[in-house]
């Protein structure tokens, strides 16, 4: 589904007579491929680059070097543009900067209406898309009254209406409480396993990536750890360094671990974390 072969990118800076002053790299050289139906988590503190390549994505931005391919097509190919932006849809932080129309219904109708679907077409999308956020009944609510979950979800929809084979998700749970946070996500993984849609989820919400089947951890641009989440989550010590967190269970799993108490690496869960504690209670 999407392809980085070498993929660079520079943030140029331009004087008055706009020649390059200066440049700051903030992808580098960096290779991965995520195949269709895959849900995929980047992780990297801030300024780690994750978010400059999620744009890549969606062709916000196209390398300084190297190549992006979503779906066999080149990002820096203008005749593709179109449908690039198609298969790739994006969600962003903040959902107030993406919903527009004044009634929920009207704002998923609307990408699908910018694309020329037929009427009737786009009243079905926006049915069906509204039904897999769980979002169907605020059919005919303003954005404005919904929580900044319920509006995160819309957004989601919004872009499930142009019927995409990936969603970028950019740190969307940023800006909400737990709960919201927990929907949204609950959200992305449902039209992973029944829609099939390939998920690049970015977040620093550790949590939020236990399920995903495969995570990359970029730093300084470059991509320095992958793996499954047990795999990346046994790794306590790196990524401290790489000025990460764990989650919770994993946390005290490492302290109790650290205090000869003989826990499996990698656990997840607080089920996890209490089952292993059971399991050895029962051979003492």
């Amino acid at each position: 589904m999407i392809r980085a072969e070498g993929l660079t990118f520079d943030y140029e800076r331009l004087d008055e007579e706009g020649n390059v002053e200066e440049k700051k790299r903030a992808v580098d050289h960096v290779n991965l491929h995520i195949r269709p139906g895959a849900f995929i988590a980047i992780l990297g503190h801030n300024g780690s680059g994750k978010s400059t390549f999620a744009k890549h994505i969606n062709a916000i931005l196209t390398p300084t070097e190297g190549t992006l391919f979503v779906d066999g097509m080149d990002t820096k190919d203008e005749d593709k543009l179109w449908e690039i932006r198609q298969d790739a849809g994006m969600v962003f932080q903040n959902p107030d900067n993406q919903i527009i129309g004044t009634v929920v219904e009207e704002d998923v109708g609307f990408g699908p209406e910018n694309l020329g679907v037929p009427t009737d077409e786009i009243w079905q999308r926006v049915e069906e898309s509204l039904s897999a956020v769980g979002m169907l009944k605020y059919r005919h609510h303003s954005p404005n009254r919904l929580s900044g979950g319920q509006k995160q979800r819309v957004a989601i929809a919004g872009v499930m209406a142009m019927h995409p084979r990936c969603i970028v998700l950019d740190e969307p749970t940023a800006m909400l409480d737990p709960n919201g946070r927990k929907s949204v996500i609950k959200t992305a993984r449902k039209l992973n396993k029944e829609e099939g849609i390939t998920i690049l989820l970015i977040t620093h919400y550790m949590e939020e990536v236990i399920e995903a089947d495969h995570v990359y951890v970029m730093d300084s641009g470059k991509v320095v750890m992958e793996g499954t989440p047990k795999e990346i989550f046994s790794q306590v010590e790196e990524l401290k360094r790489l000025r990460l967190d764990v989650p919770q269970a994993t946390l005290l799993a490492y302290e109790l671990k650290k205090r000869g108490i003989l826990l499996p690496d990698g656990i997840l869960s607080n089920e996890e974390l209490v089952d292993e504690l059971w399991r050895l209670k029962s051979k003492m």
